[in-house]
């Protein structure tokens, strides 16, 4: 999804492909956005259960809902409880879940959202309505806790340096507007040719933060595991490298099968897989989506097709969920 159209949906031919949606089919598009896997969807005569956070993006997609001839259902809410949203429809199991995690561009293009450093707008950062905006979180957390939030979320070198400048200008004037913490960053990370903009991470780390983005992936995989039927499709599309880590993770350890054992070393216990790998690594998009889209140029998609196995607990810690720490110390 770029400036000038927000509507381009990443890696469509490859969620198509693996999702393999069928007529008379239950799909759940977990992050409707614009509703461009939705619009897909539906075009393949299966049925969709889409969700979204966004009061906006909700709004937006009635139109779609009433030419949808029933086959629509638009749910707001978080898609890490999607298995409960299944269910409060009388729905036992579906037979796909589609995720695209992170931040949509039509949240992204507008300034009064505040996810945009590049947009002059109040600093709120929230994909829904309620809860603490990301100015509530640079006007309150301590210097230890900023640092740790943009080293681990956003994996900014400079993470002390940065939350100590927030902290010491915040004295003069709390931030209200995006811009003024750009500036802040600007004066601390300097901005240099054919880099990303000094901000980027800090916005980032805020944004993930502000709506748990990572617990709610963590989430959202086990709610899948739930309410897949045996031989149902889960594909998950992810733009950097923590999304992408939990959800390798998770793959990996719910396609694993127990090694062959000899008299020497006995076989291991291995619960049983609950999915089976669709993909062989990852799949990404080609030159000419990057071209037409540069947003896909850091879309990963994996997929796995659910077995008949009993869904297990999530242990978000195996995963690899990092947890931000509230002691107070600085960091780097």
């Amino acid at each position: 999804m770029n400036e000038t159209s927000p509507h381009l949906p990443v890696l469509l031919r490859e969620v198509l492909t693996r999702l393999v949606p069928r007529p008379g089919e239950t799909i759940v598009d977990g992050t409707f956005g614009a509703g461009g896997y939705t619009r897909a969807i539906l075009a393949s005569g299966a049925s969709v259960v889409a969700i979204d956070r966004d009061p906006t993006a909700i709004e937006a997609g009635q139109a779609l809902v009433a030419a949808s001839e029933g086959r629509l259902r638009l749910v707001s809410g978080v898609f890490g409880d999607l298995d409960e949203h299944v269910a409060a429809l009388g729905l036992e199991r579906v037979d796909g879940v589609v995720l695209d995690i992170g931040v949509s561009s039509m949240q992204l293009d507008r300034a009064e959202r505040g996810f945009s450093f590049r947009l002059d707008g109040p600093l709120d950062m929230r994909m829904g309505d309620a809860g603490p905006t990301a100015a509530d979180v640079v006007n309150t957390a301590d210097a230890g806790t900023l640092a740790h939030i943009f080293r681990v979320y956003g994996e900014e070198k400079r993470s002390g340096q940065v939350a100590r400048a927030i902290v010491e200008a915040r004295k003069a004037q709390p931030f209200t507007t995006t811009r003024q913490l750009s500036k802040v960053v600007e004066s601390v990370i300097w901005a240099k040719p054919n880099e990303i903009h000094p901000a980027t991470r800090v916005f980032q780390a805020l944004r993930i933060h502000v709506n748990d983005e990572l617990g709610e992936l963590v989430r959202a995989l086990g709610a899948a595991e739930r309410v897949l039927r045996p031989g149902g499709r889960l594909v998950v599309v992810t733009f950097h490298s923590l999304e992408d880590r939990i959800v390798k993770r998770f793959f990996a350890d719910r396609t694993k099968t127990a090694p062959g054992g000899s008299r020497h070393a006995p076989i291991a216990t291995v619960e049983p897989a609950t999915f089976v790998a669709a993909t062989k690594g990852v799949d990404e998009a080609r030159a000419d989506e990057i071209a037409a889209n540069p947003r896909a140029r850091s879309a990963k998609l994996r997929a796995a097709v659910r077995t008949e196995a009993a869904a297990r607990p999530i242990d978000a810690e195996t995963l690899g969920l990092p947890r931000v720490e509230t002691n107070g110390r600085g960091g780097r």
